[in-house]
């Protein structure tokens, strides 16, 4: 009998395969029953956020638990990549929603037993121990992510793995839009305790649900015995075998490291615009490209060429991002947003399906793993560089120094006028970079082995 019940056509190493009708069926489920969990996560992290600073009026508290989790999410993805690898999919989604309920089941017993006022004082241990479990409970949820991203090579055929990918885009998009809403009204109206035990219940919902799933997938099988907690080198190893893939993941880290001047400056140079309500309006409709972008690539697919189109893609972001700037409007403004939003799952897309067709399915979670530790890292990374820069130095000079003098006749100044210099920069800096990367040998070669993924490994060795 196979794993959980289902009919498979082969029972050969690497993914087990399922008709295609049922295959599909479960991948929908999962996907159905992922849409849960993420929203639970985002809307449970945002909620904190959003509690801390009123609770506590601290940015420094707020800066510290943010920067944390943005590094927690890095640090973990290999962790959690060696984990998929080592298990069946199913598993590792079981034991990210276990994790996610644990946090949030304790960060309710903290917060309903804190003595009165604790947690609204950052010197006091229950503040944090609740901060924890919340942020423990969150970054639970990565692993989901990263079994997600591999399941799509498990359950989908080939030909339909952009599409599917497409579809996991909307559903962050999804998530995001939902719970950039519904977060704020919790916490406005519900108060901080409720929106956890809101979380746990919808936490403990989705880990059910995900028991009734059959999916079928032989236990992974390991050439060398048991993989270690963290297996770094094998993830360098796996990516290094394909030909191009070091180019690939270097060039998305070094455009998340543009994207972080987006990142730190779009909130700031939309609110010199319009209003803090209006701004908040606008980042929800705005937001919704995302949604848009993950249906386009769900209905129509990437194409025959997938690399090819990620970097016109970027090229496209790249110059969206030095165009909108040219003038102070909030019109252009919101045009380019919404189409920067539309981009991003098509860029997304484009990654995942080239990972799932280069790497080999046994080795998947560390690979997704390790790039999602390095392109991670690099946003926040530019994010905190660039606000000194823009404050101390590009902004007063912009708006009564030497570049106002220079330039401010035509370009105009003020301090709209400094970060939208900082835009154009890393927009035309970032064209330039994507069509260069047109001409190296890693383009060549990842093109290439995209018609002929490698084998695995062991089997290589």
């Amino acid at each position: 009998m196979p794993p959980d019940g289902e009919d498979l056509e082969t029972t050969t190493a690497g993914p087990a395969t399922p008709s295609p009708s049922a295959a599909m069926s479960t991948f929908h489920q999962l996907v159905g029953n992922t849409l849960v969990a993420s929203v639970t996560n985002n809307f449970l992290w945002f909620a904190l956020t959003f509690w801390v600073y009123l609770e506590t009026r601290s940015v420094l508290a707020t800066a510290i638990i943010g920067g944390t989790y943005m590094l927690l999410v890095a640090g973990s993805a290999l962790l959690f990549g060696t984990f998929v690898d080592g298990h069946r999919r199913k598993t590792s989604m079981l034991v990210s929603s276990t994790g996610s309920l644990v946090g949030y089941a304790g960060a309710a017993v903290v917060y309903w037993l804190a003595p009165d006022g604790s947690l609204q004082d950052l010197s006091h241990p229950s503040f944090w121990v609740f901060v924890v479990l919340v942020l423990g409970g969150a970054i639970a949820g990565n692993l989901r992510t990263v079994a997600l991203s591999t399941t799509v090579t498990l359950l989908v055929p080939e030909d339909r793995r952009d599409k599917a990918n497409g579809l996991v885009g909307t559903v962050n998009g999804v998530s995001f839009a939902l719970t950039s809403v519904f977060s704020g009204l919790a916490i406005g109206f519900l108060g901080m305790g409720w929106s956890v035990l809101i979380s746990v219940a919808l936490t403990a919902a989705a880990g059910l649900h995900l028991l009734t799933i059959r999916v079928a997938e032989e236990e992974p099988e390991q050439p060398n015995g048991k993989l270690p907690l963290i297996d770094l080198g094998g993830a360098v190893t796996a990516v290094r075998l394909v030909p191009g893939l070091v180019g690939l993941i270097l060039f998305t880290t070094l455009n998340n490291l543009l994207g972080g001047v987006f990142m730190a400056l779009v909130d700031p140079y939309g609110l010199t615009l319009v209003s803090v309500q209006v701004w908040g309006i606008l980042l929800a409709v705005m937001s919704s490209g995302f949604i848009v972008g993950g249906l386009v690539v769900a209905s129509k697919g990437l194409g025959a060429r997938p690399l090819r189109l990620l970097l016109l893609i970027n090229i496209a972001m790249w110059s969206i991002t030095a165009l909108f700037p040219v003038r102070s409007s909030i019109v252009l403004l919101t045009i380019g947003f919404t189409l920067y939003m539309c981009l991003i799952p098509v860029a997304e897309a484009a990654e995942q399906t080239i990972l799932q067709k280069v790497v080999p399915f046994t080795e998947q979670g560390r690979v997704f793993g390790f790039a999602q530790t390095i392109e991670t890292l690099a946003a926040p990374v530019t994010a905190f560089a660039i606000g000194p820069i823009a404050q101390f130095w590009v902004i007063p000079s912009m708006t009564d120094g030497a570049g106002a003098d220079l330039i401010g006749s035509w370009f105009g100044t003020g301090p709209d006028r400094g970060m939208a210099l900082l835009f154009i920069g890393s927009g035309l800096l970032g064209v330039v970079i994507t069509l260069l990367a047109f001409r190296t040998r890693s383009y060549d070669r990842l093109s290439a082995a995209y018609g002929t993924p490698r084998p695995s490994v062991t089997e290589a060795s």
